[in-house]
């Protein structure tokens, strides 16, 4: 009996230190943006505090889509222009916010369209081997989100 009360302690102890770390990650706010039906990709704009450790958000992935990519907004010479990045830095006991206007999740191939209203499941994969799944609200954007987009998204640049 001692080595099966030893066991499922070591199994409770693992199982803290294990999700111990998602707990470090906290989704503040977010949505992935609605899309018409006959546009493949969209994004995802999302705010996370991170409450351990320095880490790095290395890349995404998501049930709803073929793939799912780390990107930023650049200006070149008054130009804006999407890019494909390899991570977006999670200093430590900071916050990480993806936005219309710069940083941002694109979903690109969706298996189908998203209906508002519906949620999408996104896993966050860090540097250090974690993972964190957060689900998002699909919500449409006003007129005047657009107008700061400075992109519909609808296209892939690199």
């Amino acid at each position: 009996m001692n080595g099966v009360k030893r066991a499922f302690y070591v199994l409770i102890f693992f199982g803290f230190v294990s999700s111990s770390w998602a707990a470090n990650i906290e989704l503040i706010s977010g949505h992935v943006r609605a899309m018409p039906s006959s546009v493949p990709n969209t994004a995802a704009y999302f705010k996370v505090v991170n409450h351990g450790k320095a880490v790095k958000l290395v890349s995404v992935d998501t049930p709803v889509a073929k793939e799912a990519q780390l990107h930023t907004l650049l200006d070149d010479n008054g130009v804006i222009k999407m890019r494909q990045v390899k991570n977006f830095a999670l200093g430590a006991h900071s916050t990480l916010t993806l936005k219309p206007s710069g940083d941002h999740i694109m979903i690109l191939g969706l298996k189908k369209p998203l209906a508002v209203g519906s949620r999408v499941a996104l896993t966050l994969n860090f540097s250090d081997g974690s993972s964190n799944t957060i689900t998002l609200p699909v919500q449409k954007v006003s007129r005047t989100s657009e107008k700061q987009e400075h992109s519909d998204h609808s296209h892939h640049h690199h």
